[in-house]
């Protein structure tokens, strides 16, 4: 798809108004009764990625209604730990072990494309009456490699500020609007003797999206938003005297404002430290909505819309996750039957509640929970066209999955001195000049 208007064009609003913000074999047909459906019931093992207890749980009732309707198929789900899941999802794929549908992300489709460990869906979505239902943001992310759906999102992310408001209202502090109000509110929230601190750092997996963005910020208005790794001179966004100054922020971030240990913290221990009242703000998407609701008294937390850089751009992208099939499945259709219906309007509205995330479909119904409160800030964002400017990721490229693993080492040796500012800075621009004239 040329250009971020063309993939990107719809912001957050018409979702939002339409709907929610919201080791055994397997494949083998068996050919007599076994516990579970009788004879020629087929065995569909399927895998999590982004799993947590009440998202398997919801998945798993999904299943079940989907084994209600159709006896003749059972479904094996595999939930592995969160932090472990894409590295077993991948190995599991390139071993070709026994797996028929699987959750693609985002940040893992290139990968699971350029191997050709999934399959094209064109020829069921050309006939799946609900596809044309979907929204234009989960329309792009699904077509995103190629123009073709080797995905169906079943949610959309983006990411906004969560805060404790009463440590805010204690110290007579506002909501930072810009990263180095983030930063100075860390610092004035930060009592390591109480072990508070201002900020739920990640240094650990993941990382990457937080260095990066942050970067493109300080370069403000000169990033290329259609290919996002670059300025519109055509140089690199870590090529600047804004980069340096976006890592030393980043820096000053972790050393004064943040846990020392959470220069390993992945979700997982960034949201624990927000809801345990160790951290005073987090950055994180939806889906951390409901999990903190759980944890922290009404009123005691808040949200607010995305810190922006020094003049006043906040760079974000609208990501996704979903289904898909393998390439070599034994039973593609079965496969796709069952992400037909876990996709459906019906299934979705159920799904995306419990996960936290944004529906995929025009077609679903207005709801105020969505739209008002802890989401707010989505439809702040979303209007405010100014200062919010989408991009288009820089996942389709090759090299994509290597620099994550890059990144995020390079960043933990500068945080704790082992790597300068500008050495790291040099070796990222390199690495993203070389992807260049590599190709995607």
């Amino acid at each position: 798809m040329k250009g971020t208007k063309r993939w990107l064009a719809v912001s957050l609003i018409p979702v939002l108004a339409a709907g929610a913000l919201s080791g055994c074999s397997s494949g083998e047909t068996k050919g007599s009764t076994d516990g579970g459906g009788g004879s020629g019931t087929v065995t569909l093992k399927m895998i999590e990625s982004l799993t947590s207890p009440a998202r398997t749980d919801v998945i798993k009732k999904m299943i079940a209604s989907f084994e209600s309707a159709n006896p003749n198929i059972k479904v094996e789900l595999i939930s592995p730990p969160l932090e472990s899941a894409d590295n077993k999802i991948s190995t599991m794929l390139a071993a070709k072990e026994d797996l028929d549908v699987l959750e693609v992300r985002d940040v893992t489709v290139k990968q699971f494309v350029t191997n050709k460990w999934i399959a094209d869906l064109t020829s069921y979505t050309s006939s799946w009456s609900s596809y044309k239902d979907l929204n234009a943001n989960s329309l792009a992310m699904a077509n995103y490699i190629d123009q073709k759906p080797y995905y169906i999102p079943y949610g959309l992310y983006q990411k906004m500020l969560f805060y404790r408001k009463d440590w805010f209202d204690q110290k007579g502090l506002t909501p930072p609007k810009t990263w180095d109000d983030l930063n100075k509110a860390a610092k004035a929230l930060t009592d390591p003797a109480n072990n508070r601190f201002g900020y739920s750092f990640r240094g650990g997996s993941g990382a990457d999206g937080y260095i990066v963005d942050l970067l493109r910020d300080y370069n403000g208005k000169n990033v290329n938003t259609d290919d996002a790794m670059f300025l519109k001179s055509g140089a690199t966004i870590f090529s600047t005297p804004e980069a340096k100054q976006g890592m030393q922020l980043y820096v000053s971030l972790y050393k004064e404002g943040s846990p020392k240990d959470s220069v390993n913290w992945a979700f997982a221990e960034q949201v624990q430290g927000f809801v345990s009242g160790a951290t005073a703000m987090l950055i994180q998407d939806p889906d951390t909505i409901d999990p903190v609701k759980q944890k922290l008294k009404e009123g005691t937390w808040a949200t607010a819309p995305m810190p922006t850089g020094p003049t006043g751009a906040s760079h974000y992208k609208v990501g996704a996750a979903g289904w898909g099939v393998t390439s070599y499945s034994k039973h593609p259709k079965e496969a796709w039957k069952l992400i037909e219906f876990i996709s459906s309007p019906e299934q979705n509205a159920v799904f995306t509640k419990v996960a936290g995330v944004i529906p995929i479909h025009n077609s679903a119904s207005v709801d105020k929970y969505f739209k008002e409160g802890a989401y707010k800030p989505y439809i702040d964002m979303a209007n405010d066209t100014a200062h919010y400017i989408p991009y288009k990721p820089e996942t389709d490229y090759k090299g994509f999955g290597e620099w994550r693993k890059i990144v995020q080492q390079d960043a933990q040796a500068v945080l704790l001195g082992q790597m300068s500012i500008d050495d790291a800075l040099k070796k990222w621009d390199a690495y993203w000049i070389n992807e260049k004239k590599q190709g995607k």
